[in-house]
């Protein structure tokens, strides 16, 4: 195997020649302590940058094994409570929350040293950039790092640089041999990291996975602890706003459960059961607010977030009204039938959707993908959709209305399909008829009324007529043709183009990711596009 210096010594004969000399490079070069690999050089300053890793044998990383695999005898937390129903010895913490977790912290240290050792953009287009995934308040399963028994690796991009089209060899230099190792040196050894921040990292992934691996067994789709830090510093900003500004979460003792968690014990909060639960409230009392986190609850989040064990079941999907939104060859007869002209809704096919039928449509392919609980913001949803009131369907008869309203739809998708559905409301009591339970935010603090919700609707009877069938109705299972999609893009085979969490660039098209409020790291979107 070549060596560093033989690396430089390329490097220097390179220097001032076109840029497709770089490829001279490509191979794997033995550093003093690790083994550096030039997996793919780019073709020109503009392009994507090149793609390398870095592998460190494992006596030489020095990670323990409570690094990456569960401690011996984990798991035998138990759990008491409205709920706990004698609960059956609890499950093992999820066999790889500890190396996902200790992954996430590697790549984490590597992108903060790049960015404070890397000098940044030398010469022409992306050259002189040293980086790796930029993680936020989610720990991922992400491939830039790997960690086990046969050591670490750790793959990032780096940007080769050059002057016009002419290598910049001496800037690639001090690249490769100088900064590069030193920002390896701070992310792929254990002697250089904080051993106590290293292990609240990887406990609390740990205790979050083993919380959300428990919610069937405990009949819960969520789970909110108290203590909990929920509001975030701005729609842009996921990091949670100042203690001294935000209140902290409160269950209500009616809906408290506790936990007991491998790593940090007892733990009580809000549980939120199977079946249809509203969140209602006045505006800005914290109903959004609450739904979000349980959205996000998907995922788990670094020590700090606030929403450390705010979980969801990982089949939750965040659904909501996209006007103008392309659908193709979905059955949206659940919820929308007899259109005008006699259009087909058993395949319903559209290039300019409206609020009802995107939603209905969302709702579906949710289901098609194995969605076992809907997140559903009314001031995200179509009201027509959502809701039709006595007086609406006395003054529209039924036979002049192709939409069966969610309410019609939601029970029903409970108790035949066991599909639940958390509901924040502020516009329509009539969800009091088909609620399971009802959370009232007051202050950013959820109080029970389910029971003050039963007893309005029992005596402010809506004289509203159910709508549509008795039963959901016809669900197909589709597959794309794999001939449908094409990523292509003149002479390139494959073009794909990441823009942040909204949009990806795939081949000649622009897929608008906008409205999917719970992918949240660009690393993902690019990861739909190979998908």
């Amino acid at each position: 195997m070549d060596t560093a210096e033989d690396l430089r010594q390329t490097l220097r004969r390179i220097d001032g020649k076109g840029y497709k000399a770089y490829k001279d490079i490509k191979g794997c070069y033995r550093f003093d302590r690790f083994t550096f690999c030039i997996d793919h050089v780019q073709g020109d300053p503009f392009a994507a940058p090149s793609r390398v890793h870095i592998e460190v044998d494992a006596e030489t990383a020095g990670f323990p094994s409570w690094t990456y695999e569960p401690p011996d005898g984990a798991g035998a937390g138990r759990s008491s409570g409205r709920g706990a129903h004698s609960p059956a010895p609890a499950p093992e913490p999820a066999a790889r929350s500890r190396e996902i977790a200790a992954r996430d912290y590697i790549t984490r240290r590597f992108a903060q040293a790049a960015r404070r050792i890397a000098a940044g953009h030398r010469g022409t287009g992306k050259g002189g950039i040293i980086e790796i995934d930029r993680p936020g308040q989610e720990v991922l399963d992400r491939t830039s790092a790997f960690i086990g028994e046969r050591g670490v690796e750790i793959r990032f991009f780096v940007g080769l640089p050059a002057f016009g089209r002419k290598i910049a060899g001496r800037h690639a230099e001090a690249m490769l041999l100088e900064e590069m190792p030193e920002i390896v040196a701070e992310a792929a050894f254990f002697a250089a990291l904080d051993e106590t921040d290293l292990r609240r990292h990887v406990e609390v992934v740990e205790d979050a996975d083993f919380l959300r691996s428990r919610l069937p067994e405990l009949g819960l789709v969520a789970f909110v602890a108290d203590g909990a830090i929920l509001p975030r510093r701005s729609g842009i900003d996921q990091r949670p706003m100042a203690s001294g500004e935000a209140v902290a979460f409160e269950s209500p003792a009616s809906l408290r459960l506790e936990v007991d968690l491998p790593n940090r014990g007892k733990v009580s909060g809000l549980a939120i059961g199977g079946g249809v639960t509203l969140i209602v409230g006045g505006g800005y009392h914290g109903k959004s607010t609450l739904l979000s986190a349980v959205e996000r609850g998907v995922y788990n989040h670094v020590p700090g977030d606030g929403r450390e064990l705010v979980v969801s079941d990982p089949s939750a999907v965040s659904i909501r009204a996209e006007d103008g939104r392309r659908i193709e060859k979905t059955c949206i007869t659940p919820f929308i039938s007899g259109l005008p002209g006699g259009r087909d809704t058993d395949a319903f096919s559209s290039e300019d959707a409206s609020g009802s039928t995107s939603q209905a449509a969302n709702i579906i392919e949710a289901l098609e993908a194995g969605a076992k609980v809907l997140l559903i913001d009314e001031d995200t949803s179509a009201t027509n959709f959502m809701i039709r009131d006595h007086r609406m369907q006395e003054l529209i008869h039924d036979r002049d209305e192709p939409i069966t309203p969610f309410i019609d739809r939601v029970r029903l998708m409970y108790e035949e399909l066991g599909v639940s559905t958390i509901l924040v409301l502020g516009g329509s009591g009539d969800y009091f008829d088909v609620a399971d339970r009802v959370i009232a935010m007051r202050d950013y603090r959820p109080v029970e009324v389910t029971r003050e919700a039963r007893d309005i609707a029992a005596r402010f009877r809506t004289d509203r007529r159910p709508e549509g069938a008795e039963t959901f109705g016809p669900r197909s299972t589709r597959a794309p043709e794999p001939h449908s999609i094409d990523p292509r893009k003149g002479k390139r085979e494959v073009k794909l183009t990441p823009r942040g969490t909204s949009t990806l660039g795939f081949g000649t098209y622009t897929v608008d990711l906008s409205a999917v409020s719970q992918i949240v790291d660009p690393s993902q979107t690019r990861a739909i596009g190979w998908a």
